[in-house]
């Protein structure tokens, strides 16, 4: 009698995952239609940066703001580098308490100059607040024009294909939208 009751679950699992199997079949078969009428195109976000002019000066901006930081970061280093090589002079004639203790002074100057880099530069640092915050209101104005324009040549999809991000590993030049997104930029609209 198990047997027989272990035949049948074993027979209707078989059907359901026939079943499921068949309704997948079916789900793919109607995705791929609906995705086969979808027109599908890309941009290269890249190029959209480069020919908007507000993206430039946003560039020039951060730019500016970060050749002192940099400046900054380049004249510590070369002012831990003198003190290193100030203290490697006198190591020999030092006392273990001084050499301790120039030691201590130079592991601290490294340590300032690396809180002044993340600071500045690191993820959450001041450059980077100050680059979000110009760049933000860029990205929405680009989004928004790929979205109108996506919408008036009926795109389904849009990806974003540059020279370093490859996104869409292979796009038709003739649904290439990138310039059309350049034109509407440009036109203010």
């Amino acid at each position: 009698m198990s047997r027989s009751i272990h035949h049948i679950i074993s027979k209707n699992e078989v059907d359901v995952k026939k079943y499921v199997f068949a309704l997948l079949a079916i789900a793919m078969c109607i995705t791929g239609a609906r995705a086969q009428s979808q027109k599908i195109g890309y941009v290269n976000s890249a190029k959209i940066f480069q020919e908007l002019p507000a993206a430039q000066e946003a560039q020039r901006k951060i730019d500016a703001l970060g050749k002192p930081i940099q400046d900054s970061l380049e004249a510590m280093q070369r002012e831990l580098q003198t003190r290193y090589d100030e203290y490697q002079k006198k190591e020999a004639l030092m006392t273990e308490t001084a050499k301790k203790a120039e030691q201590q002074k130079l592991v601290e100057f490294q340590r300032k100059a690396e809180e002044y880099r993340v600071a500045k530069l690191g993820n959450e640092g001041e450059l980077a607040r100050e680059t979000e915050k110009l760049l933000t209101p860029l990205r929405d104005r680009i989004k928004n024009a790929i979205a109108a324009v996506a919408k008036e040549e009926k795109y389904g999809f849009v990806f974003d294909k540059t020279e370093t991000i490859q996104i869409l590993l292979y796009g038709d030049p003739a649904h290439d939208v990138t310039f059309k997104v350049i034109d509407r930029l440009k036109r203010g609209r």
